[in-house]
């Protein structure tokens, strides 16, 4: 007789075999891997200790394999072309959407993901991001038992758009890496610090700001804590803004004061000042003045940094991180004193400068307890643990990330219909039902697009794919059901179904680039700063397209019933319909009004006819006793 294994629902069959899921923070600056082991999120420590926290660089020699971290910086001054750091500014972003500065050659068409021209060739960003991840990853199993590392959680910024996480998972997959799900990192760092915080009261809501100022990207997002359950009431950010900044504009202090023009420094040599740059600024975050002492373009200069200096240099930056702050704290629409903490993260936030200027912000002292460049992995460590052992006690907790942008289609006239508004939860899963604009139509386009304008032509195009089949039918017969779903990574997939036919057809969103930061700020401003104008145009376009439908279906209905109508009924309906279709030429919302209140009751007339004659043609050879129930 055989014997049945008896084990636990969701757990492993082999009791003492470990399952760890691992949380990696790929930051632009540095990147980090963490675990939870009894009970605890820690950083996996490297061989060498000072290589823990590894530098997002990567180095590649003519020959042989890439170099990872502190010693790739080694080769920075003699081969910057082929010492790659901070590719993550340039993940999912076109060629076109990179006017930052940086000391790379770039190849590749202007709309595509460019690539860096090294000493081993054309190499991508997701393949600068890939060694890194490969190098966290073989720390991770160095430290772990063999075969016991089921997935990780990797962290991005909130504010990444789709092609920005797609390259982030890309990048994973050529690492080897099974990717549990991508955490935005101010949730990673919620949780984190919730995990404390979160049994002070249950039944009273709780709200954070995380305020994320990393080497390359800004981040915030303001959270609401309900009985375990983490939720983004609003996200902003900007993918190409950070502690890089700074240290250009500290660098383009330095080449002013030398008295040289920066246009006039080559791409090297400014990189070389910004890593002096980089020193300098870390040595004013425990004192108040630094000596300085550089060489630009043959032409030294010595003088003396203070920290006043340094925040004038860096008030271009913190200006537009308060920006930001503002426009999320509108979008949760609560106000600052509302808020139970702010949280700072990111390395950027050491600098005494960074939290100043927080606490004066918001008026109250930003929680730093865990180290900023740690905290992101720790949270992440922590989400992970939940997703591999699925745990249910007391400490496990919900996780809401939104949607950043607002989700949608192409309408007729151009319009946008909102199927998934922006600071949406997510995962979701959102449905529709459209119908056929003209007679006989048998095919659609789904046209998909993001943004906060009324006008596809003020919004960004996603993708686009045809519905066929249709079945020919009277315009506005045919029903079209359309369904977004976005997955916990932030996935985008739409698919369309003629629900009669049971036809389908569907497109998963992987744009082949990026959002640029410009783009990102002007698509959510200008949702309001032409919000009163985008209503009155959307009106205007909505007045002509209801009205030429109006027009289309009589158009229709004298065909086939133009005998309910006697010639001078004919007459007037044909000049009403002239005079509505002038008015729609005008572009003139009033003489669409008053077009359509002259043609409106010889218009009913005509329909109340049709209808009679229906119900006579449904009614007729039937006796009163056939309708008696």
């Amino acid at each position: 007789m055989s014997l049945l294994q008896i084990a636990e629902p969701n757990k492993s069959t082999a009791p003492h075999h470990h399952r760890y899921g691992i949380g990696i923070d790929l930051g632009t600056t540095h990147s980090l891997v963490a675990v939870v082991r009894s009970g605890q999120a820690q950083v996996i420590e490297a061989a060498d200790a000072n290589d823990t926290l590894l530098p997002s660089v990567v180095y590649y020699p003519q020959s042989g394999e890439p170099i990872v971290g502190h010693q790739a910086l080694g080769y920075s001054d003699a081969s910057a072309a082929s010492t790659i750091a901070s590719a993550k500014r340039f993940m999912g972003r076109s060629q076109a959407d990179i006017k930052f500065s940086h000391p790379y050659t770039l190849t590749g068409d202007t709309a595509a993901m460019p690539a860096f021209v090294t000493a081993q060739g054309n190499i991508s960003p997701v393949a600068v991001s890939a060694q890194i991840l490969k190098t966290l990853i073989d720390r991770a199993k160095l430290a772990l038992p063999e075969d016991s590392i089921e997935g990780a959680v990797i962290t991005v910024p909130a504010y990444f758009d789709e092609a920005q996480r797609q390259a982030t998972k890309d990048a994973a997959s050529a690492a080897g890496i099974n990717v549990l799900r991508l955490l935005n990192e101010p949730t990673a760092a919620a949780i984190a610090y919730g995990l404390d915080q979160k049994k002070s009261s249950l039944d009273k809501p709780q709200y954070f700001l995380i305020y994320d100022l990393g080497g390359g990207t800004f981040d915030v997002s303001v959270l609401k804590l309900t009985q375990g359950v983490f939720e983004v009431l609003a996200t902003g950010g900007n993918s190409a803004l950070g502690g890089d900044d700074i240290d250009r504009l500290l660098a383009n202090w330095l080449i002013v004061q030398s008295g040289v023009l920066p246009e006039a420094v080559s791409p090297h040599d400014k990189s070389v000042l910004a890593r002096l740059a980089r020193d300098y600024k870390q040595q004013l975050s425990t004192q108040e003045s630094v000596a300085i002492e550089v060489t630009v373009n043959g032409q030294p200069w010595q003088g003396l940094l203070t920290s006043t200096d340094l925040a004038a240099i860096t008030a271009p930056v913190s200006r537009r991180t308060l920006k930001v702050c503002e426009q999320v704290l509108r979008d949760a629409a609560i106000d600052k004193e509302a808020l139970d903490e702010v949280i700072l993260v990111g390395g950027s936030t050491r600098m005494p400068i960074i939290q100043s200027l927080v606490a004066e912000f918001f008026a109250t002292e930003p929680l730093c307890r865990f180290n900023p460049d740690e905290v992101v992995a720790l949270g992440a460590a922590q989400a992970a643990h939940q997703l591999v052992n699925g745990d249910s006690d007391d400490n496990a907790m919900l996780l809401l990330d939104v949607t950043p942008l607002s989700l949608g289609l192409e309408t007729m006239g151009g319009l946008v219909e909102v199927i998934i508004p922006r600071n949406t939860p997510i995962p979701v899963k959102k449905r529709q039902i459209f119908t056929t604009y003209q007679d006989g139509q048998t095919g659609m386009v789904i046209h998909v697009v993001q943004g906060e304008r009324e006008t596809v032509a003020d919004c960004r195009t996603l993708g686009r794919f045809e519905l066929f089949g249709i079945p020919p039918m009277k315009a506005g017969f045919a029903r079209i059901e359309v369904t977004f779903s976005i997955d916990a990574n932030g996935q985008l997939t739409v698919s369309a179904q003629e629900t009669t036919t049971g036809i389908a057809s569907q497109i998963e969103i992987t744009p082949a680039y990026g959002l640029s930061d410009e783009q990102k700020e002007q698509l959510l401003l200008a949702g309001f700063q032409y919000a009163e104008e985008d209503k009155q145009a959307r009106a205007l376009i909505e007045a002509k397209i209801e009205s030429e439908r109006e027009v289309l279906a009589l158009q229709s209905a004298l065909r086939d019933f133009s005998a309910l109508l006697d010639s001078s009924e004919r007459q007037r309906l044909t000049q009403a319909m002239e005079v509505m279709r002038a008015a729609i030429e005008s572009n003139d919302r009033s003489q669409i009004e008053s077009a359509k209140a002259q043609l409106k009751p010889i218009s009913d007339l005509f329909a109340a006819r049709i209808m009679d004659q229906s119900i006579k043609s449904t009614m007729a050879g039937t006796k009163t006793e056939d309708w008696q129930s």
